[in-house]
């Protein structure tokens, strides 16, 4: 090492010196500790040149300290690349996308309510789209827990076991829409699907029989109505069987759509407009099974009155049951009728004569079309509060009686009586179920209101809506059979 030369120069000095701390390292090879003892060396001789004995004869001290030295450095140098190399490894691994949900969606599990219920449509739908079905009351007679769930007593119930059931519709049943006036659409070429199946065997089958003991001791349990209504399955449609253009201009709610097989068909001179000849409006059976003696419908929306009057003239109905406001939270039903005289369709609306009763108006109306005339009885029923079922029975029940009464003196006794409320399931439901339970205790001694529950089902789908109404039916049904049971010991 002593031949190596180094330029006089300051700058050339420490270049020197570099070099030869930098060439030295790398000579001293997997030698380190020697390595950085020459090195030591050179830069002592470089600034202290008289000292050069006295740091020879420490050499061993120095090598001995700079090995324990060197240890601590290349540890210290390998850890820092192990931290460094693992923290680029975190921050190039991305997050693994979770397998399942965290938390389940209460809107894939199977509900009770209709696919249009509360919790699925509150969520992303406006004022217009969520359904005005009457929501949930809060009847001071009643008490439905909404969240119980029980098994059903096989004593009291004959019904076939089925699963929850909430609405038909598939793409299976996808028909064309060519009917006429009262025709059935599953004709050639229609396949249900096993839930339809499932569905309909329910309703079909599902019976309930009670006697006088029965019903009034059932009237007062909700704990078992409830449990008997979240079985019966609402039978709704599915809006993707109707792929008619512009149909969404005919109903007041999108998701509340006449079944197929039952709804109304309006006649029409152009047979090649399907939109023409629809009305949200189903013929519902009555007491018995006798065919159209109901018409369930929508309470009709500004575009819709025409298509409405247009009904009433072709079913020759006697009577319209209005059992709405006009308002409510919001617009419930449009003011169909006139203040005096009004014409659609060429058919000439004329208002004789207004009979304001306690809970209901009654309207004395004349219908001409051409040279024909007819009689027309319009009730408004006025006393059934917003978002509640009726506080008392006898204004629903007498109200029943008084259209009943009304029928038997009309010139049309074969044709329809139209019901509606808003949407044309709830309230109108509990009517029709009403109309249909005193006849049949009248005629049998017995009444069996999940057999008309289901009925009604089957022909529109989601008739009495609610748990609450359920049980109003059957209070409403215990309140007819004491007043027919007084009469009948009176006589």
């Amino acid at each position: 090492m002593a031949s190596l030369q180094f330029p006089q120069t300051e700058q050339g000095a420490i270049c020197g010196r570099e070099w030869v701390f930098f060439f030295m390292f790398w000579c001293g090879g997997c030698e380190t500790i020697p390595a950085v003892h020459d090195i030591l060396a050179v830069l002592s001789n470089q600034f202290h040149p008289s000292q050069q004995l006295e740091s020879n004869s420490n050499t061993n001290l120095i090598r001995d300290e700079g090995i324990t030295v060197s240890y601590l450095l290349l540890s210290l140098f390998f850890l820092g690349l192990l931290l460094i190399a693992t923290l680029v490894w975190h921050l190039a691994k991305a997050p693994p996308e979770p397998q399942f949900p965290f938390q389940e969606d209460r809107r894939q599990s199977v509900s009770r309510q209709p696919s249009f219920t509360y919790s699925e449509w509150t969520e992303d739908k406006n004022d217009d789209d969520f359904l005005d079905l009457d929501p949930v009351p809060e009847s001071p007679v009643f008490d439905c827990v909404m969240d119980i769930k029980a098994e059903t007593d096989p004593t009291t119930l004959t019904v076939k076991s089925v699963g929850l059931q909430e609405r038909r519709g598939s793409n299976v049943s996808l028909t064309l829409d060519m009917c006429t006036p009262g025709c059935t659409e599953q004709g050639f070429g229609y396949i249900m699907s096993p839930r339809e199946q499932s569905t309909q065997e329910y309703l079909q089958t599902a019976s309930n029989i009670l006697s006088e003991e029965e019903l009034h001791e059932k009237a007062l349990d909700s704990f078992v109505l409830q449990t008997e209504f979240f079985e019966i399955p609402m039978n709704f449609i599915d809006p993707k069987e109707y792929d008619i253009p512009g149909l969404v201009r005919k109903n007041r709610y999108k998701t509340i759509l006449p079944n197929r097989h039952s709804r109304v068909c309006l006649t029409s001179d152009d047979q090649d407009d399907p939109l023409s000849s629809y009305i949200n409006a189903n013929y519902i059976r009555g007491y018995r099974g006798e065919e159209k003696a109901y018409i369930a419908t929508q309470g009709p929306i500004v575009n819709t009155v025409s298509d409405f009057w247009r009904m009433v003239w072709q079913e020759h109905s006697p009577i319209i049951v209005m059992i709405t406001n006009i308002e409510e939270m919001n617009e419930k039903c449009t003011e169909y009728w006139p203040e005096e005289q009004i014409t659609y369709e060429g058919i000439e609306i004329t208002v004789n004569r207004v009979i304001q009763a306690d809970d209901y108006r009654l309207r004395l109306i004349t219908l001409k079309n051409g040279e024909e005339t007819r009689k027309l009885k319009h009730y408004w029923y006025t006393s059934w509060p917003d978002q509640k079922t009726p506080g008392h029975a006898p204004p629903l029940l007498q109200l029943v009686q008084e259209v009943e009464e009304a029928m038997h003196c009309a010139e049309e006794k074969n044709a329809p009586i139209i019901v509606h409320c808003s949407a044309g399931i709830g309230r109108t439901g509990c009517f029709i179920a009403t109309s249909i339970c005193c006849q049949q205790w009248k005629n049998e001694g017995v009444v069996d209101i999940l057999r008309t529950t289901c009925q009604l089902r089957l022909d529109r789908g989601g008739m009495i809506q609610t748990c609450e109404q359920y049980q109003f039916v059957h209070h409403v049904m215990s309140l007819y059979e004491k007043q027919f049971s007084r009469a009948a010991a009176e006589e």
